[in-house]
């Protein structure tokens, strides 16, 4: 049997928790053999969605197939947050000293920091925290805009639904890729993604603007990903001529509608290649005539 322990502390985070426990909830249903419990220094914690938690003061005995686990909390800022005793940290120091894994989701990373499981690591976290986690653990190595980092059995990932992604890697670890996917389908996960992919997905790093007219071009793209758009099509969706498009476009999200379907195309093929696609098969899936064109992209 192996114990998920999951560190609560007061401002948890719902989704940082609820992620990751609905994977290894899924995993026991799957394959067995997993027990989840919720710790902290109290008998309740409050999260910052106001759902009250019940959890244990009492810290367990752990074996080193056991996993500890630390959801991130409320946290535009790290310092003075997530409050945990130094008999948490030193806890949790020991339980990775003695072979065990510990892992984070989001601001979660700050707790592993505090227990000196940070030095000379890679990391990880929110992109909003990356900063200050550098300069609080200057030791750190921290690795920017990734969804999640292993290193020496210390998982760091960035916020709220990463925590997801890790679970399934871990999983995945344990039980190979067909159990992750199975539960991935079963929690219906668009695409278990790597960790290494980019925290900001292209369509959220280009459609936080506010013009809905290129709102409205994008989202013919975006429908429309494997066809061949001509510029005139897209006027005609946005009831302009072909020059304003480009203007349009390129001031909204810097860049040309094409390049914008093309990111999209090798993002979408990236996914299906790390679902065990070949190059050729994923380049056609998203509207390549070969994988010539979507090696050249890749390579950039």
């Amino acid at each position: 049997m192996t114990r998920v322990v999951f560190l609560l502390v007061p401002g948890v985070h719902l989704l940082d928790l609820a992620g990751p426990a609905q994977v290894f909830s899924s995993a026991a249903d799957f394959v067995g053999g997993y027990e989840l419990s919720y710790v902290g220094d109290s008998d309740s914690v409050l999260s910052h969605q106001g759902v009250p938690l019940g959890t244990s003061a009492e810290l367990p005995a752990l074996g080193v197939h056991d996993l500890v686990f630390v959801p991130g909390w409320r946290s535009p800022r790290i310092v003075g947050t997530g409050a945990l005793s130094a008999k948490a940290l030193t806890w949790l120091r020991a339980h990775h000293d003695k072979g065990g894994t510990v892992a984070s989701v989001c601001a979660g990373a700050d707790a592993l920091g505090r227990a000196g499981l940070l030095d000379g690591r890679r990391c990880t976290t929110h992109h909003e925290l990356q900063d200050e986690l550098e300069r609080r653990y200057p030791q750190a190595r921290v690795v920017r805009d990734v969804l999640f980092v292993e290193d020496e059995r210390v998982v760091t990932s960035a916020g709220i639904a990463s925590g997801i992604d890790l679970a399934l890697h871990l999983v995945a670890v344990r039980h190979g890729p067909d159990v992750a996917a199975r539960i991935a389908r079963t929690m219906v996960v668009y695409a278990r993604r790597n960790g290494d992919d980019q925290q900001a997905s292209v369509l959220l790093r280009h459609r936080s603007h506010i013009n809905e007219t290129v709102h409205r071009i994008q989202d013919v793209i975006e429908s429309r990903l494997a066809d061949r758009l001509s510029l005139a099509e897209l006027a005609s969706v946005a009831d302009c001529s072909e020059r304003t498009v480009t203007r349009v476009f390129g001031r909204a999200t810097g860049m040309t509608p094409l390049k914008y379907q093309q990111a999209l195309r090798v993002e979408r093929a990236e996914h299906l290649i790390g679902q065990g696609a070949t190059v050729e098969v994923a380049a056609r899936s998203v509207g390549f005539e070969d994988a010539r064109m979507l090696r050249r992209l890749r390579s950039r």
